[in-house]
């Protein structure tokens, strides 16, 4: 029997379609009486059968056609206040084309089996039918482990290693213009800006509330290289936040001007990954789908923007691997491994228009395999480098598994895992046997780099010393400038925020030889378990000092305790960010919903889904 709230969703769809049939100018609810309607059931959304039932509702919509869809879901939005009208618009004419094609192309009920597609979208949009298991699937591997590895022996002065992330670059930041906007970010000037004199003006160098300006970029690139990396990494994300406004024309460009600055500014070789760079941001469709949107073009545009580093054979598997590639370190038994961690990413919603269950979108787990089977042969060892780490709550649970199977496989081979995308600071382990997770389990460790744009806490990047045989990582270095300083608008000035081994070593009793392994970033949380001092540190330490979240008073061991078992994640499966079912968006609070993801991606669709239906 359907719930009061699904009979309530479906004797709304044909008020739905009449109304958004009759007009494709629709701009607020007073004009769509249907989306009156609709608007007390999709308030009410607090369970995966009423979300279900609400996608069935919209998927009645979107078989008349892209506009009565596209036209319904921006008079809901505008009409509810989810955002400003021309953030609606634009968002929904780039991304809900996307949506309406999955609508078109899945089946849903109610009742859709746990493993359905639906479910997997109710819980891309809104947080439900979060609780799915993971779908069993075996990662085929074309040899097994070694008896005996290659045992690995440090002998040499450890190299230095630029980490940088995130830099999320608008070129149209506008100094003079509004730094205190009703948008996702500010800093320039928008079509609605108001006529009047800005309340707080931009400055050059940048401000919390908008992204980076060039010359911010520019600074740290010259900060940089005057550190005198071995090579840098690069672990994705260059376009700015405005995603209602992001084109192809845009992207590109974005992408061959930071290419082309990062060639002038540094002498090093660069090792970078993509990020969710698309048009629209994060859409990059399966090569099995019928593509009405093509992310080629970005393929393309990086092989030919970073042949200049990773060399031909490489730039050529970022153009026909759907961006993933290996690279060999030159003069180095290292092999940089790039993943294209996007077809692992829950708001990329191409994921989701077949009802057929496909484990490996576009053979990234299997060129992934085959990049570190010829490593092993090779008896080199790998980095890992990507965008979105595997343990966060916006990765797919069923790839993140199946990631952690070549992990367990080649963890022998695997030397450092490195990724960015949430703009923090942070760390993920991994574990042989994440039900007794201790520091002899401990396998991998995922170092994720913080970010350059200002709207995340203080602009930063990570230095690393480096094993030259091993390459394990021997130390972890923050660098940040500090955007409250009297001479930051002058002129930015980098210093070292703290370094990992100089300020956690003695906490866990390091011994002077031994790296920053797995074992010591998990005994590491065993001290900010028992020491409240030290992890007051690391959360400040996660925005660098500038936007600090507090962890502490009534929630605070609620809080604490979520830090932690999301330190112990590199497995998406185990993280304590996931609501139980049933657990209203209304009352979990807009802003506790996707933090990582909206920081990283600014206003998307799931975003503006999570404001509309938990108003």
């Amino acid at each position: 029997m359907r719930s009061p709230t699904t009979l309530r969703l479906f004797s709304c769809v044909p008020l739905l379609l009449s109304t958004a049939s009759a007009a494709s100018n629709v701009v607020s609810l007073d004009d769509c009486p249907s989306c009156d309607t609709l608007k007390p059931a999709i308030q009410n959304v607090d369970d995966c059968p009423a979300c279900l039932a609400l996608l069935s509702a919209f998927q009645s919509i979107a078989l008349t056609g892209d506009d009565p869809f596209i036209t319904t879901l921006t008079s809901l939005c505008i009409g509810l206040g989810t955002a400003d009208p021309d953030v609606c618009t634009g968002l929904i004419a780039r991304e809900g084309p996307i949506l309406a094609h999955d609508l078109r192309s899945i089946s849903i009920t109610p009742t859709s089996s746990p493993s359905s597609t639906a479910q997997k979208l109710c819980d891309a949009l809104m947080g439900m039918c979060v609780s799915h298991p993971v779908t069993p699937f075996t990662v085929p591997f074309p040899k097994p482990a070694p008896t005996h590895p290659k045992v690995f022996k440090s002998r040499g002065k450890p190299i230095r290693v630029a980490h940088l992330s995130d830099v999320h670059i608008d070129r149209m930041y506008t100094v003079g213009a509004e730094a205190n906007c009703t948008k996702s970010i500010c800093c320039r000037d928008f079509d609605d800006s108001p006529p009047t004199p800005p309340t707080v003006p931009a400055l050059p160098n940048g401000n919390s509330h908008c992204d980076s300006p060039i010359s911010l970029a520019d600074s740290m690139l010259e900060e940089i290289e005057r550190l005198n990396p071995r090579f840098s990494i690069f672990t994705g994300d260059v376009v700015e936040g405005a995603t209602w406004l992001v084109d192809q024309a845009e992207v590109t460009t974005d992408l061959q001007a930071f290419d082309a600055r990062m060639a002038a500014k540094l002498s090093a070789s660069i090792f970078p990954s993509l990020g969710n760079d698309s048009a629209p941001v994060n859409a990059f469709a399966r090569t099995s789908s019928h593509a009405m949107n093509d992310s080629q073009f970005v393929f393309d545009t990086q092989s030919a923007g970073w042949e200049q580093w990773i060399k031909p054979a490489a730039a050529s598997e970022v153009k026909h691997l759907s961006g993933s590639y290996s690279a060999q370190v030159p003069g180095r038994g290292l092999r940089i491994v790039a993943v294209n961690t996007q077809y692992w990413f829950k708001q990329n919603f191409w994921l989701y228009d077949s009802d057929v269950f496909q484990p490996d979108p576009n053979g990234v787990l299997a060129f992934l395999v085959d990049a570190l089977q010829a490593a092993e042969d090779a008896g080199d060892r790998a980095w890992i480098i990507g965008h979105i780490p595997l343990g966060k709550e916006d990765t797919m649970i069923d790839q993140s598994n199946y990631f952690d199977q070549v992990l367990q496989r080649y963890r022998n081979t695997i030397a450092g895992m490195f990724f960015g995308h949430s703009h923090k600071d942070q760390f993920e382990i991994a574990y042989s046997n994440y039900s007794a997770q201790t520091a002899e389990n401990a396998v991998g460790v995922a170092l994720i780099g913080p970010a350059l744009t200002p709207t995340s806490g203080n602009p930063a990047f990570k230095f690393y010393d480096v094993d030259p045989d091993t390459f394990e990582v021997m130390d972890a270095s923050v660098f940040f400038t500090n955007i409250s300083e009297s001479g930051f608008q002058i002129r930015p000035t980098w210093n070292l925020y703290y370094s990992a081994r100089t300020t956690y070593g003695p906490l866990v009793g390091l011994p002077p030889n031994e790296p920053l392994s797995p074992a010591f970033w998990h005994n590491l949380t065993e001290v900010f378990v028992a020491n409240e001092t030290a992890f007051q540190m690391f959360n400040t330490f996660i925005s660098r000092g500038g936007a600090v979240t507090p962890c502490t008073g009534g929630d605070a061991g609620e809080c604490k305790n979520t830090t932690i078992c999301d330190m112990r994640a590199f497995r998406s499966e185990n993280n304590c960010d996931t609501p139980a079912e049933g657990f209203s968006l209304r009352r979990r609070g807009v802003d506790q919903i996707r933090s990582d993801a909206d920081a990283c991606e600014g206003t998307g669709l799931a975003r503006m889904f999570s404001r509309m239906f938990g108003v």
